[in-house]
């Protein structure tokens, strides 16, 4: 950007999706989308590393539950991974950052953190088009 151009809401350096002129098609959906899939996965991963594991190698008890839970977790993973790949190739991302994503997933309270941090990233972008 030169300097004689008017800066714009979204810093094209924290945001390389920044610098093209419209946010690609579908773009809220794929948003919705991926923030639904990171909460739901997280929730269940959260819950199956505070309660799950403690409840069985701590108290030694094993229970239908818990293998249903890891199972869960895994079909919402494989769900998470495909949401983030298609939010990822809307904007064009680098493989490093898809990667980075694609991990919270797989770690604790992480896919909390990608969640705000994407949105954090995405949202002044659907923003601009919308004319917010």
């Amino acid at each position: 950007m030169s300097p004689d151009q008017p800066a714009t809401r979204v810093d094209a350096a924290k945001n390389p999706a920044a610098e093209s002129a419209a946010a690609p098609k579908g773009l809220p959906g794929a948003l919705t989308r991926f923030r639904v899939m990171a909460f739901v996965t997280g929730v269940v991963l959260a819950f199956m590393t505070v309660v799950g594991l403690p409840f069985k190698y701590v108290l030694g008890e094993s229970a239908t539950w818990y293998s249903i839970g890891w199972m869960a977790h895994g079909w919402l993973y494989v769900a998470y991974v495909a949401v983030s790949l298609d939010l990822v190739f809307r904007l064009k991302w680098h493989l490093g950052r898809a990667v980075l994503i694609l991990l919270a997933g797989t770690i604790p309270f992480m896919s909390f953190v990608a969640e705000r941090w994407v949105t954090k990233r995405v949202q002044p972008l659907i923003d601009q088009e919308s004319g917010v």
